[in-house]
C-alpha cells in the first residue's frame, strides 16, 4: 500500500504544479485581454478532482482492497500515459494552458501537438487518469464515482469550451490578479 500512496502524492504535488503553471498562464492570457467563461462549474471541478484523491487514499484503506497485478500494472501503465498526455497538452497550448476556460481575442485555435488527433485531448487524459489511477489499487468505487460525475461535468465544460472558442458563450469580466502574477 506504501508505494501507491506515493504515487497518489506524486499526483497531488503534479496537481499543485499545474495549479502553479494555470496561475502564471492566467495573468498571461488576462494581460492579453482574456476573457472567462464557465466560472460555475469551475469550483465542483475541483471538488471532484480533490474527491478523486482522498478516494484513492480512503477506499483501499477503508475497504482493505488489495493490489491486484492484473489490474493493477495496466491500471498504472494507464495512469502514467494519462500524464504525459496532460503535459504534452500543457507544452503545446503554453501559455494559453489553463483550468480555467480563459479565451484570448484574436489567438487562432491550436491545432498541434495532440490536438491534432483530438478535439479535446487534455480531457481524454482526465477521463484515462480518474479511472485508472484509483484501480492500481482496485479502488473501483472511487473509479466508478469519478467516471460518471466527471462525464457529467465534461459534459457542461467541453460545451462551455466549445461556445467560448465560437464567441457565442456569456463571458464573464475576469480581474488582473494582484501582483504579476506568478505562483
Amino acid at each position: 500500500m506504501t508505494p501507491y500512496l506515493l504515487l497518489v502524492g506524486l499526483v497531488a504535488a503534479e496537481r499543485l504544479a499545474e495549479l502553479a503553471v494555470a496561475r502564471r498562464n492566467a495573468a498571461w492570457s488576462l494581460a492579453r485581454g482574456a476573457r472567462e467563461y464557465g466560472r460555475g462549474h469551475y469550483p465542483p471541478m475541483v471538488a471532484l478532482h480533490t474527491a478523486l484523491l482522498l478516494g484513492c487514499v480512503v477506499e483501499p484503506l477503508a475497504a482493505t482492497r488489495p493490489f491486484l497485478p492484473a489490474l493493477g500494472w495496466p491500471a498504472l501503465a494507464l495512469a502514467v500515459a494519462a500524464q504525459g498526455l496532460r503535459w504534452w497538452c500543457i507544452a503545446t497550448l503554453g501559455p494559453r494552458w489553463n483550468t480555467r476556460v480563459l479565451v484570448v481575442p484574436g489567438l487562432p485555435l491550436v491545432t498541434a501537438g495532440p490536438y491534432r488527433f483530438l478535439r479535446h485531448p487534455n480531457y481524454a487524459a482526465v477521463v484515462a487518469e480518474g479511472v485508472a489511477l484509483p484501480l492500481v489499487h482496485t479502488a473501483w468505487v472511487t473509479a466508478l464515482g469519478f467516471g460518471v460525475l466527471n462525464l457529467l461535468l465534461l459534459r457542461v465544460r467541453v460545451r462551455c469550451e466549445e461556445a467560448a472558442l465560437a464567441g457565442t458563450a456569456p463571458a464573464h469580466r475576469a480581474a488582473v490578479p494582484a501582483g504579476d502574477g506568478a505562483p
